[in-house]
């Protein structure tokens, strides 16, 4: 087959629509002013903001007056956290998340556990989502936080979501979600999911980098991240990235109008590949079989080492991702992996392929031909491959 350009790995990133670049080009020229000014490009400038402010809020089912734009999703992750942290520390010093969260959750609590925070991780099952029952049961009088991310990351599993937040207001705990992977993807409604907070990030639904937002639910207090001109209501100052907010709300519009049409499409795309891929002889799907995300797929496959197919797949046009030690600069697998109950040695052989609506079917065509023989062939160097064989473990 001829080599092609297939793009895989849009958990990652997205390429930028022309929805979202059409939207943002008048406020990158005409429209440049700076929105705290009084003149007409400025009071422009300050009207697009607000515009997009609302179309976001729509998207999710808040109030326009709910969102505060952030420089992507790891900063409204930490301004959730960090914010509620100090807020609600005279109350207590205990926050609940789970095992399989991103990096800007762990990395965010490990600074607050640093800052005297009791953090629980609740535990995961084999598809990489978590007990209810657990989670009531970690709830103490001293629980001023809980933090369960909307779907994940690196095997796609979507949370009970809805559940989360009605065991939380039951128990008036403030409930964030990390719905950086969700947002434009499946269903959020902010409201009927008894959601507190929640983050999102324009570069996950074809929109621009360094842009994203935080929702805040009215009467949640969350302290100033940024101090100085007094934007975004006095909470996150510094001049709006106007063209990078327009270019936002356009792209979860479009994401959000399609978004029954994109779920069926790259669900059934998606599928292929998971009914393809699981037929190689000592390979698993990661995350959970039925409640996943539309375009993400993840992979075990035994005896192998996850950057070693991500090389040879970009070596033939085709770019995906791993969690196994390389991806990561760390000598372990992904820490959710392990949390998935997977041995150290069967976690290292993971492929992440992701997809979306600008995936076509000839590139899952081009995928499935193209990777087995590309494992085929990694395995026969492997030392493990022919014990493995022979059932020797």
């Amino acid at each position: 087959m001829e080599k092609r350009f297939v793009y895989a790995d849009n958990a990652g990133t997205t390429a930028m629509s022309v929805t979202a670049l059409d939207a943002m080009l008048p406020y990158l020229m005409e429209k440049f002013g700076n929105p705290s000014g009084i003149y007409s490009i400025s009071r422009e400038a300050k009207s697009g903001v607000e515009k997009a402010r609302e179309t976001i809020a729509g998207c999710i089912g808040a109030k326009k007056e709910e969102i505060f734009f952030t420089g992507g999703g790891t900063e409204a992750d930490n301004w959730a956290l960090r914010g509620i942290a100090e807020a609600r520390e005279k109350k207590g010093k205990h926050i609940i998340t789970s095992s399989v969260e991103h990096h800007a959750i762990t990395h965010t609590l490990d600074y607050l556990q640093k800052q005297g925070f009791e953090v629980t991780y609740l535990s995961s099952d084999e598809f990489g989502s978590i007990s209810l029952d657990e989670l009531e049961s970690a709830i103490r009088e001293d629980t001023i936080l809980i933090t369960i991310m909307a779907a994940n990351n690196e095997i796609g599993t979507i949370m009970p979501i809805r559940e989360i937040g009605e065991i939380a207001r039951k128990h008036d705990v403030v409930f964030h979600t990390d719905a950086v992977q969700a947002v434009g993807h499946i269903p959020i409604d902010v409201e009927s999911m008894n959601i507190d907070l929640l983050s999102l990030a324009a570069h996950k639904f074809r929109g621009p980098k360094g842009v994203g937002a935080l929702y805040i639910k009215k009467g949640i207090f969350v302290p100033a991240l940024i101090y100085g001109g007094g934007q975004e209501k006095n909470r996150r100052s510094g001049t709006e990235n106007v063209a990078g907010i327009a270019g936002m709300a356009a792209a979860l519009e479009e994401s959000c109008a399609r978004m029954d049409e994109n779920i069926a499409r790259v669900s059934a795309m998606r599928d292929r590949l998971i009914d393809g891929l699981t037929k190689i002889p000592f390979s698993r799907l990661t995350g959970d079989p039925e409640k996943r995300l539309p375009g993400t797929a993840s992979f075990i496959f035994e005896c192998l080492e996850g950057e070693s197919m991500v090389l040879r797949l970009d070596g033939i046009g085709i770019c995906a991702s791993s969690g196994s030690a390389c991806s990561s600069a760390s000598l372990d697998p992904s820490h959710v992996l392990l949390a998935i109950r997977l041995p150290h040695e069967v976690a290292h052989g993971s492929l992440r392929l992701s997809i979306n609506e600008c995936t076509t079917n000839d590139d899952i065509d081009y995928i499935l031909e193209t990777l087995p023989p590309i494992i085929e062939s990694l395995r026969e160097m492997s030392p493990l491959w022919e014990d493995r064989q022979n059932g020797k473990f």
